[in-house]
């Protein structure tokens, strides 16, 4: 089994304490995202987990538990997230040359093999246009040169709700480009990223794209990648593709230990949470002693079997 901590919330920057809690517990609850009312018991027991794979945007507070996560016997590696986008964009976060500054950090402790750098989602708007990704993404693909191997990239998708919180911004003068997937300016700007990830030393990949980049340079990628297991720690790449993600992701099946709405970065282009003002209520209300990330949910409610 392959922990995925998470898609649905930052772990590492928000609740990094939780999870070492549960480490050292050796299990989590997880409610199901559609029914919480079913509850699931997940192992954390490095007996049972092939893996944990972190997302995060700003995992420096990670930092000060890696030698005991290490030494608890647990294999990992982190999906970092690293643009340089206005404040607008990115609200809470700390700027780029301290989250550059963990980055080397983190992949001095785990090696390169083992952070993956996110360049996700690309925003196309007159304020972010094709320009400014290349520009950014060369200074800091220059900067990571040497501690790291591998970025995925994304267009930024229009779901309902990303819709809804970026229109807000055409308010204050951003103008965005909602058919930047099928434009040829974007093939071109994928094309100059991946000439520019290669001259770093820096394989690239799409992430979840319906467009196939291919052609450009840019071959589509897994973000949970079974293949990659095998070759950190040998284990058999004989996992399958994850059917509860978007048609074309092609991650390997996980488990994702976080709970929706629970995410107080204030991104506006998130997909995972619906409420910046229900995501704030339930992390004041985040207990570190509770099994689950948020909410105490009645043992009475546990999914049978019990999920390993």
């Amino acid at each position: 089994m392959i922990i995925s901590a998470s898609r649905r919330t930052d772990i590492p920057a928000l609740y990094s304490q939780w999870f070492m809690n549960r480490i050292r517990a050796g299990w989590c609850l997880v409610p199901n995202p559609m029914n919480p009312k079913q509850v699931s018991r997940v192992s954390l027991k490095p007996e049972d987990v092939d893996a944990i794979v972190f997302w995060s945007k700003n995992p420096a507070p990670m930092l000060a538990h890696l030698d005991e996560l290490d030494k608890s016997g647990s294999r990992y590696y982190f999906q970092f997230t690293l643009n340089d986008y206005p404040r607008a964009l990115e609200p809470h976060i700390p700027g780029l040359d301290k989250r550059i500054s963990t980055f080397l950090k983190l992949s001095e402790h785990v090696g390169p093999q083992r952070v993956i750098w996110r360049y996700d989602p690309i925003i196309l708007s007159n304020m972010t246009n094709a320009d400014f990704h290349r520009e950014e993404f060369a200074s800091i693909a220059r900067r990571l040169q040497g501690a790291t191997q591998r970025v995925v990239v994304s267009i930024v998708h229009f779901y309902k709700k990303t819709e809804r919180r970026l229109s807000q911004l055409e308010q204050s003068g951003f103008s965005f480009d909602k058919e930047a997937l099928s434009s040829q300016h974007t093939a071109s700007l994928i094309a100059d990223l991946a000439s520019i990830a290669n001259q770093h030393k820096i394989e690239s990949f799409t992430c979840a794209s319906e467009r196939d980049f291919t052609e450009f340079g840019m071959p589509p990628g897994r973000c949970i990648d079974g293949s990659l297991l095998h070759k950190l720690w040998g284990l058999p790449d004989n996992y399958p593709k994850d059917p509860y993600q978007r048609k074309y992701c092609r991650c390997s099946v996980s488990k994702d230990i976080g709970i929706n709405d629970t995410c107080i970065l204030g991104c506006p282009y998130c997909y995972s949470t619906r409420s910046n003002e229900i995501a704030q209520r339930r992390y004041k209300e985040h207990d570190l002693d509770s099994p689950a990330l948020w909410g105490h949910p009645e043992t009475s409610t546990l999914q049978l079997p019990l999920a390993k």
